[in-house]
């Protein structure tokens, strides 16, 4: 691991720790240049494998609009999660609890979107039936994984106090219990239930925020783009004990290496985006939508920042509450809908933007949102 190397050199771990934001650019650098030179076999083979999207939706429209996207090939997440895995090994440190818990988030999305994509794409599941998973069945396996990271996280910060010690401040060793709050100095401190259920919660919302997203050439992994990078600002400083103190936000130990999970995850998704930009030659699918997602609200427990991620992922949640008002609105009104289209995305498309048109108006959205959550650091 090049991690080791760093460490190596510098003859103690103090220094690998003091670059980590280094670490991380130098992970973007090389996620980018692993996918943007494999993506072209990739696309081929999932071609091969017959692997071709076909998006169909309830409304004649939209289904006009998004006509020629028939064919084009998904499941390309795989590549995404495999240039994350790769970078995060290479240079995090691998013996560093949150990032095996990272890469363990990553293999149980990526398998649960995997899954859903092949059922799916191959019509082998439920006669012929094309909606792959069933929403209620991805949510268990959500779900499921939000309480396994929530139990583990909290065991793992209690065991840090242990270690400790009366030597810390109260204030530091008990950051695994605070859930930060903008714009207010002091964080609300949470017992064992309230984290793993806010854990659960943030999992499951993220996952399929990023999910419903994904729905236009470059949209989902643009927007994850972005919150990486305020996510890998955010890590850097939770993880620094004096940075934290200076902006009054909790300090996390050992929180800084999620950094370069940050790192790798932009240059992922900016590296696919040379793909998957309009017209897209290969879409990501719920292979990659799901774990991208649930790894931004995995990192967002980690650092304490899961009401930032609110803020950082703004794009995802209008994206959400526009599916949650247009389906609740159709059965409270017995078949009356708000928005043309939901995802809203698609409403805007239908309303006369061209979906390149869109999606960069999300984007502009998505930073500005970026900018916010960041700018909140000083504002308290």
């Amino acid at each position: 691991m090049l991690y080791l190397l760093f460490e190596h050199w510098a003859g103690d771990r103090h220094y690998a720790h003091e670059n980590v934001l280094f670490r991380g650019v130098l992970a973007a650098i090389f996620c980018f240049l692993f996918t943007v030179v494999l993506a072209p076999r990739v696309i081929r083979q999932l071609i091969r494998w017959k692997l071709g999207d076909r998006p169909e939706f309830d409304n004649a429209s939209l289904n006009e609009l998004t006509r020629d996207k028939h064919k084009i090939p998904t499941m390309g997440g795989l590549l995404i999660l495999a240039a994350i895995a790769l970078g995060t090994l290479l240079f995090a440190d691998p013996s560093n609890y949150y990032v095996l818990m990272s890469l363990f988030c990553l293999v149980w999305l990526g398998l649960l979107g995997a899954v859903d994509d092949w059922f799916k794409l191959t019509a082998r599941f439920r006669s012929g039936s094309r909606d792959g998973l069933r929403s209620q069945e991805k949510l268990v396996f959500q779900a499921g994984l939000g309480v396994l990271l929530g139990y583990f996280i909290f065991g793992f910060g209690r065991t840090n106090v242990a270690v400790l010690g009366s030597a810390a401040d109260v204030t530091q060793i008990e950051t695994y219990r605070i859930l930060a709050v903008p714009f207010y100095k002091q964080g609300l401190a949470l017992g064992v239930f309230g984290f793993m259920a806010i854990t659960v919660l943030v999992i499951t919302f993220t996952s399929n925020a990023v999910n419903l997203t994904d729905g236009m050439d470059g949209l989902a992994s643009g927007c994850v783009a972005m919150c990486a990078v305020v996510f890998m600002i955010l890590c850097y400083l939770v993880g620094d004990e004096r940075s934290a103190g200076t902006l009054l936000i909790p300090h996390v130990p050992l929180s800084g290496e999620l950094t370069v999970l940050c790192g790798s995850i932009l240059g992922a998704t900016v590296g696919f985006l040379w793909y998957n930009c309009h017209p897209a030659r290969v879409f990501m699918g719920d292979t990659g939508s799901l774990p991208l997602g649930g790894l931004m609200g995995f990192v967002a427990i980690v650092t304490r920042q899961e009401l930032i991620l609110l803020i950082a992922g703004g794009v995802f949640v209008v994206e959400a509450a526009s599916v949650i008002m247009q389906v609740s609105y159709f059965k409270a009104t017995g078949g009356k809908r708000i928005f043309a289209v939901a995802p809203i995305h698609h409403h805007f498309h239908v309303r006369g933007w061209s979906e390149p048109q869109t999606v960069v108006r999300f984007w502009i959205a998505a930073a500005m949102f970026g900018g916010v959550a960041l700018a909140t650091l000083k504002l308290r």
